[in-house]
């Protein structure tokens, strides 16, 4: 099985809401309605024929989507079709009468499923990034289909016999054939297949109903969003923005039906980036609160039964299968290997981050007494007035750092001047490549021979209906089985300037183009046969290491001196300057720290619950308190990055258990990245080292062997502690 085309189809699947189960015992009326339901659908998979652009591979380079003829219609009967087909490819291989092998098994499995693979990349891709209602309700619809064909697949007895055998003499294996079989082999068993009947039953219902809430809740997200928008009527209470600033709220209130206001929407986190120049207190608290509070019953919209929902279906679906809790089942295959270890890890950082927290609070607090402010720092207080501590301590404006990174010199001179510098690489722009939307731009990837990569796509903008934050995915993966090129995707929300204006970023948005460019560097290096084990098909908390070793490269003098230029003058940025941003780097990195451990520990709060213990919740925000107290980082001024209500990450994403990840994986971004400081630096050397132990090797070896093969030891701490300035964790 292709599981890479499963987790995209059930991926796009999971971004919207969808429909509860229906009950086992039907009315009559409602087994008609499911009859006429399924004649629907056989009706619109007899739609899909050569009109149908994802009848065949793209005829374009690099069998590119070609979006001058893909149209919303075609969408529903390509994915019923594709679902039609893969089970049918299924089925023979699981009914071959031949003895089950390593060709007519493994290898049948990883060249099945090409149409659905097609359509459900570009469907989970567009939904995702340029979405509307339409999409949704085809995700609302398309949802437990999804579940129950990954189900049909992982469940199907005589399929499951015939990877046995292969697992049982996969001693004539080696290298990346023997990792495959056995990653196959352990992926069925975690799915149930040495269940009973009526367990696996259940584990049906399980995967259902959790593909349908966790869909639920992604479309409440969405909701949210417009139920929390911040009305402003009187261009006075914006003091403290710029013009451009302003401009653009007017604009959104355009955009809204509201001319001659001023709407304020909230961004994905508990922290919103306004907050640090908003002067009105009365708004920035109004502001947060809109974020903090959503979800929460404040509006129509409210997670919190969706929260308890899952977490008691991860709870019974990890009991069925033999664990003693979700992170356990999830961690198993991870670098962490138990929620033990991710916690421990955070919990040894929590004494130094809120000693951390505390210095930073009272610094603020300074400032606000000396301001003549009668009160306590609060969350909505913190951005505004850490802001003033570092233009203070660092005498460092971050509008006039802005000046210096205008977005094209950013990406031309910037990042891709880096990668080619580490590298070798260039980036190609081909206007003839359609994209889905516009802003987006393609670019060839050539090799440090002139040889063509892939493509890589540039989606840098926000825009209506594209979900929050900032990631990496594809539309093609690498695989020499398949004969394919990767066709990789980096998504952003960037806020583009005004006409006529540039856009201007932060040094966090600068730094975060670097980190995405690392994970498309891991997809678009990929170099593997198997298409299951290309690119980024490793564990959560090791995906995170490749992008957030690429992110340092930000401050590397060389890199800085070809980018950081005046948008107006071109004048390099000054030394003083850059030296306050480099001194500013780890500026609140108590407060940042503390709000992702935070957010961290709850998740795995939520996932080491027993059933009967996530049962048992009574109410959401309770719990999410009792947890924060628990741990130690229950800091009023300081809230978890991500509340329950609004965790996409983790109940709406693939991070359940596993948000953890991303410090893990600094501990190996920063012990690698200081071991190229220390041998080299910014070097073709240094780079080919990396994509050969590392971005090549995709999951067809043990990430820390591939580790230990580029590096020559396991990781240190030590690198960590520069880094952020904190107390070494600990990694057995």
């Amino acid at each position: 099985m292709r599981k890479s085309i499963i987790a995209v189809a059930i991926g796009a699947a999971l971004t919207v809401a969808a429909c509860g189960d229906k009950e086992a015992a039907q009315t009559a009326t409602e087994q008609a309605a499911e009859q006429t339901q399924q004649t629907t659908e056989q009706g619109a998979a007899a739609e899909f024929n050569q009109s149908n652009p994802f009848y065949a591979e793209s005829s374009l380079p690099f069998q590119a989507p070609d979006f001058t003829k893909i149209e919303f219609a075609h969408y529903e009967p390509a994915l019923l079709a594709g679902i039609e087909e893969h089970a049918k490819e299924i089925e023979a291989i699981a009914a071959n009468s031949e003895p089950a092998t390593f060709e007519n098994t493994i290898v049948a499995m990883e060249k099945s499923g090409q149409l659905l693979g097609r359509v459900a990349a570009v469907f989970g891709n567009v939904a995702g990034s340029a979405g509307n209602d339409e999409f949704r309700a085809l995700q609302v619809k398309m949802a437990p289909k999804f579940a129950a064909h990954s189900d049909n697949i992982n469940l199907n007895a005589d399929l499951f016999a015939r990877v046995k055998t292969v697992y049982e003499n996969r001693d004539q294996l080696e290298g990346e054939a023997l990792r495959l079989v056995e990653d196959t082999y352990k992926g069925f068993v975690r799915a149930g297949a040495e269940l009973s009947d009526d367990q696996q039953a259940r584990i049906r219902e399980i995967n259902s109903e959790m593909s349908s809430v966790t869909t639920e809740f992604r479309n409440n997200l969405m909701n949210l969003v417009d139920e929390n928008m911040v009305v402003v009527e009187d261009k006075a209470e914006l003091a403290g923005l710029t013009e451009s600033q302003i401009a653009r709220l007017a604009s959104t209130a355009e955009s809204k039906d509201m001319p001659g206001k001023y709407v304020i929407t909230v961004t994905n986190t508990t922290r919103q980036p306004i907050l640090s120049s908003l002067e009105n207190r009365e708004l920035r608290e109004k502001v947060w609160k809109a974020s903090a509070l959503r979800g929460s019953g404040n509006t129509a919209t409210d997670n919190r039964p969706l929260v308890k929902k899952l977490a008691e279906l991860r709870a019974e679906k990890a009991e069925l299968l033999g664990y003693e809790n979700w992170g356990a089942y999830v961690l198993e295959r991870s670098m962490a290997s138990a929620p033990e270890a991710a916690q421990s890890m955070l919990r040894d950082l929590v004494p130094a981050v809120v000693s951390n927290v505390k210095g930073e609070m009272v610094a603020i607090q300074d400032v606000i007494n000396a301001e003549g402010g009668e009160f306590e720092v609060e969350p909505w207080d913190w951005a505004f007035y850490a802001e003033k501590v570092r233009a203070e301590k660092y005498a460092m404006d971050s509008n006039e750092v802005k000046q210096y990174f205008e977005f094209n010199r950013v990406v031309e001179d910037g990042v891709f001047y880096a990668m080619n510098q580490l590298f070798g690489i260039s980036f190609e722009k081909r206007d003839d490549i359609p994209t889905y939307a516009d802003d987006i731009v393609v670019y060839e990837v050539k090799d440090v021979d002139g040889e063509s990569l892939g493509l890589f796509y540039g989606d840098w903008f926000t825009r209506d209906g594209k979900r929050g934050g900032a990631w990496m995915s594809s539309f093609v993966s690498q695989s020499h089985l398949m004969d394919t090129k990767p066709v990789i995707l980096n998504n952003m929300n960037i806020t583009k300037a005004a006409d006529g204006e540039p856009t201007l970023l932060s040094f966090d948005e600068v730094s975060t183009m670097f980190h995405e460019m690392g994970h498309a560097l891991h997809g678009m290096f990929s170099d593997v046969m198997y298409p299951s084990l290309a690119g980024t098909s490793v564990s959560r908390d090791y995906v995170e290491f490749p992008s957030t070793f690429q992110e340092d490269w930000t401050l590397n003098p060389k890199v800085l001196a070809n980018m950081a230029k005046h948008h107006e003058t071109g004048e390099q940025i000054p030394q003083e300057l850059l030296d306050k941003v480099m001194a500013a780097k780890n500026f609140n990195m108590g407060y940042d720290t503390l709000e992702y451990i935070a957010a961290a520990l709850l998740d795995l709060e939520y996932h080491t619950l027993t059933k009967e213990a996530a049962a048992s919740i009574e109410d959401v925000n309770q719990f999410e308190e009792g947890a924060l107290v628990r741990n130690g980082v229950d800091v009023d001024a300081v809230p978890p990055r991500y509340r329950s209500n609004f965790f996409a990450h983790v109940f709406a994403g693939g991070y359940s258990a596993g948000y953890y990840a991303y410090m893990w994986s600094e501990v190996l971004a920063a012990d690698a990245f200081k071991y190229v400081q220390e041998n080299g630096g910014l070097t073709l050397e240094n780079g080919q080292a990396f994509r050969d132990a590392i971005l090549s090797k995709g999951n067809s070896k043990d990430p820390m062997q591939q580790y230990i093969d580029f590096r020559g030891q396991k990781p240190t701490v030590d690198a960590l502690l520069e880094r952020r300035g904190l107390t070494a964790p600990k990694i057995d």
